[in-house]
């Protein structure tokens, strides 16, 4: 019997150390939409009102009645006091942050028009409303430009519908979003320095690896440091970051000396 070493297996190993520390965040960012899944499968009879077990007592044993599952009421369109934004609100107030001149002017991470949107959040209220129950409900609205490097922050006030603040940094770099992960794995799996994640995938799972959606993916940001390649030198005043990365249904792969420069577009090996 042959033993077949694979080139990077290695690699495949030290990424199982990630798992420990990966896992608690992954379960946030990969497959959001599980929640609403359908239980109602599950109905033991424990239900029966007592109406039904009257019924059933001249008949055979064994006959279980089916559960029944409530819908969850619908969610109202606007919040009260420091309720969570509502799905009505956090898509209005995202529509009244961005104006026609930021969508022109900007880029997401795919370089087209507009903005990448980052973050949808309940506003903390002013110091002079803490203790007003009838202060009004804002919300901050953040976006990435990846034409110019910057982060743009809104305030939007829920009762009124203005933008009663906008504030722009540069050289900030917000926890990355879902889309902007998926959009690294994609450019790393299209780059010839992708060549390794491909070949660990094919090796442990027998597929070819062509898309972000066979993978379970976490990032984090990069920043430029002492001992970083020339080529990374303007991670932090770019969009980068590193992807951690599980097969689907299969073990994660290191990845961890690669570098995605979302604002370059470009991929880079590190130490």
């Amino acid at each position: 019997m042959r033993t077949i070493v694979h080139r990077h297996l290695g690699k495949m190993v030290a990424g199982a150390a990630i798992a420990v520390a990966g896992t608690a965040v992954m379960v946030g960012i990969t497959l959001p939409g599980s929640a609403g899944a359908d239980d109602s499968g599950g109905g033991n009879g424990a239900g029966q009102t007592s109406q039904q077990a009257g019924q059933g007592q001249g008949q055979a044993q064994g006959a279980v009645q089916p559960g029944v599952v409530e819908e969850a009421p619908a969610e109202g369109d606007k919040g009260k006091g420091r309720d969570p934004l509502t799905d009505d609100e956090t898509e209005r107030v995202e529509k009244l942050a961005l104006d026609r001149q930021l969508f022109r002017s900007s880029e997401n991470v795919e370089g087209d028009k507009g903005p990448q949107r980052i973050t949808v959040d309940l506003a903390e209220p002013d110091e002079s409303e803490l203790d007003d129950p009838n202060a009004p409900r804002r919300a901050e609205v953040s976006f990435y430009d990846y034409k110019d490097d910057s982060l743009v922050t809104k305030t939007v006030n829920l009762d009124t519908g203005k933008v009663e603040g906008t504030d722009t940094q540069h050289g900030v770099q917000p926890p990355l979003s879902r889309a902007e992960t998926v959009e690294a794995a994609q450019l790393l799996i299209a780059d010839r320095l992708g060549a390794g994640l491909k070949a660990d995938f094919k090796d442990s799972t027998g597929k070819e690896l062509t898309s972000p959606d066979q993978l379970m993916l976490n990032s984090m940001v990069y920043r430029a440091n002492a001992g970083t390649p020339a080529a990374l030198a303007d991670c932090g005043k770019h969009r980068c970051l590193r992807l951690f990365v599980k097969a689907k249904n299969g073990p994660w792969i290191d990845s961890r000396d690669l570098v995605v420069d979302l604002s370059a577009r470009k991929i880079a090996k590190v130490g």
